[in-house]
């Protein structure tokens, strides 16, 4: 719904800047403000953001990944059970207006089309009754016994229709003026492009914006045509009686696309016409800035497209052979991601939220955007990878833990591309973080054994480490305390440690994981300001099950 609204506003702020144009060239040729018109008129078929994908097919070479991957905060078993993402009560049946809205629309675009329809097929049966007559013209010219105005029928190939008799109540000069009227109509393909507004009419027709563009875009196209039959030489007084006399004789045009010689405000052109001076020419100056506002506002969008591609995260190098997405049993019991068949990984009862976490390496807090559901809403996923994976031995090492899971979270961000449909934006904002540094006298860190296996592990109350870094440690700590931890401790082995700490929650008594960190490990948190990548989710919609 959002994008709808944002291709609404950008449309209308793009048919005031024409607006503004126009008027400042209401000296010079109707038919160039009649092109600005019906380019306000075709940007509501041509959303910005489709030039900005465009744009976003254009990734530079990044020298380091837009998403940084994260070291696998838990290894002590390959996966643990994902953290209970918390789910929200269940809501109440609400109107849904979204549906209420769309049938709407699609009952004022279908009276459109039928009323469209009703009166072509008017002036259809005019022409198909019609006699053709010997004039000279670049097109044929037909004589039909409707009272239709003289007018232009068809759009790839048009003809003139002229009502029975109007030769008999028209002066010759008068007559020719009509018909140079309706050859000027035809030779800039008037029919055609009255045609395309008309379906933006169709689509957009609750807009006011578009009807005004329309009733524009009719003035300026007779007032162009009005000009032109001056230029060649009629007479202004023999010229406006013509259009006097079909006005108050035949029926005007039912369709803006069947173009005729009535429409527009009669009045002010009877006045134009008797008033008339030649437009000016466009300068050389006035036709730079419009080639250059014409660049911008294609380019702009463009260019958008290709910075905001620098911002989105490369394409995976891995990707799935089969996936299969069902939405979890009511009920279900603990959120788990474990190992997959051939290789891959198999979820049950895990929320979107946390799959993106898993797949792109971040904490919670570094996801921003995400609609209600993906945090409730649980699925049971399996992927298998496009090539079996080697199975890892019963020993395996830290390196090889993290190869195999930074393939298969590739995977899971082609799953998530091509089935949630999800498109994320990365953003550096100034956010809180915590420094790890050594508390006053030193660290504890036990040095590693080097027999141990490497593992690093924690729950609501403890945190283990076993041949790991104090880096892995700020990132536990930063899943825990929701904000970004940042290693400053300065140290690069591998050490044995046990954080116990008691929750908020708990009554008092236990050590805080503040305290905790300075009285066991000699480690210590600083509250600081500083940069912090988020993802920003653009895009995510409800998978299609299989």
């Amino acid at each position: 719904m959002s994008e709808i609204f944002n291709h609404l506003w950008q449309s209308t702020f793009f048919a005031t800047a024409v607006a503004l144009a126009c008027a400042a060239l209401r000296r010079n040729s109707p038919r160039l403000r009649y092109w600005l018109w019906l380019a306000a008129s075709m940007k509501f078929l041509t959303p910005f953001a489709l030039l900005v994908s465009m744009g976003a097919r254009v990734q530079f070479p990044p020298d380091t990944p837009s998403l940084h991957a994260v070291t696998v905060q838990r290894i002590s078993t390959y996966f643990a059970p994902v953290p209970a993402i918390p789910v929200s009560s269940p809501v109440h049946a609400t109107f849904d207006w979204q549906h209420a809205l769309g049938a709407i629309w699609l009952t004022g675009a279908l009276f459109l089309l039928v009323r469209w329809y009703l009166r072509w097929r008017v002036i259809h049966l005019a022409a198909s009754d019609a006699t053709r007559l010997p004039l000279d013209y670049a097109v044929s010219v037909f004589s039909s016994p409707v009272t239709l105005e003289p007018g232009a029928f068809g759009i790839f190939r048009p003809v003139i229709l002229l009502p029975e008799g109007i030769a008999d109540s028209l002066t010759p000069e008068e007559l020719e003026a009509v018909i140079a009227h309706e050859l000027r109509h035809i030779s800039y393909r008037d029919n055609l492009t009255a045609a395309l507004h008309m379906c933006v009419e169709t689509l957009f027709w609750f807009h006011p914006a578009v009807w005004w563009i329309g009733a524009r875009l009719m003035e300026e196209r007779e007032r162009d045509c009005d000009e032109a039959v001056l230029r060649q030489g009629s007479h202004p007084w023999d010229y406006a009686r013509s259009i006097v006399h079909v006005c108050g004789t035949y029926i005007e045009s039912p369709l803006a696309c069947a173009t005729g010689i009535s429409g527009s405000d009669l009045k002010k052109r009877i006045r134009e016409i008797m008033t008339w001076r030649a437009s000016l020419p466009v300068t050389l100056r006035a036709r730079a800035m419009l080639a250059a506002a014409t660049l911008a506002a294609v380019s702009i969008p463009f260019v958008i497209g290709v910075l905001r591609a620098q911002t989105l995260p490369p394409a995976p190098a891995y990707t799935y052979d089969v996936a299969s997405i069902h939405k979890a049993a009511p009920g279900s019991g603990n959120h788990q991601i474990g190992p997959g068949p051939q290789g891959g990984w198999s979820a049950q009862n895990v929320p979107a939220l946390s799959l993106i976490e898993i797949a792109y390496r971040v904490q919670e807090y570094q996801v921003v955007g995400a609609p209600g559901w993906a945090s409730s809403d649980c699925y049971d996923i399996t992927f298998t990878p496009e090539k079996t994976e080697t199975p890892l031995g019963s020993d395996p090492s830290l390196k090889e833990l993290e190869a195999s899971m930074s393939r298969n979270a590739q995977r899971m961000q082609a799953v998530l591309r091509d089935r949630f449909g999800l498109v994320l934006r990365a953003e550096n904002r100034e956010l809180t973080i915590y420094n790890l540094v050594q508390a006053k006298g030193g660290h504890k860190l036990l040095p590693a054994d080097p027999g141990g296996h490497p593992s690093v592990g924690e729950n609501e109350r403890q945190i283990t480490g076993t041949r790991a870094n104090p880096g892995l440690l700020a990132q536990i700590l930063s899943g825990i305390l929701g904000r970004p931890v940042h290693d400053e401790t300065g140290l690069n082995g591998e050490y044995d440690f046990k954080l116990d700490w008691a929750p908020d929650s708990e009554p008092a008594g236990g050590q805080s994981i503040f305290t905790a960190l300075n009285d066991q490990l000699g480690l210590r948190l600083e509250s600081a300001k500083g940069p912090v990548q988020v993802y920003v989710i653009e895009k995510i919609e409800h998978p299609s099950e299989n």
